[in-house]
């Protein structure tokens, strides 16, 4: 039931300020983590996951560790 609240086609999910953390994974490949905001779209709206994402470029792993969310109605957008 979760899943299906939050459902957001993979076309339609940005993460904010992208360029800065693609530089933080140059600086340490090997193991890091960064804050990061996600923003999805889907019929009820735009929502914004924040959390930590914590990497390993070497074993090509990541792990996103949510810590809250907002969600903003359609009409709100507009």
């Amino acid at each position: 039931m979760l899943m299906k609240q939050y459902a957001i086609d993979i076309a339609d999910i940005k993460i904010k300020d992208e360029e800065l953390l693609t530089n933080q994974f140059f600086k340490h490949p090997q193991l890091s983590q960064e804050s990061i905001c996600i923003e999805g779209k889907n019929q009820d709206g735009i929502i914004n996951f924040f959390g930590t994402i914590h990497y390993n470029l070497f074993n090509k792993l990541a792990v996103f560790e949510m810590h809250g969310f907002e969600k903003t109605a359609p009409e709100e957008i507009n």
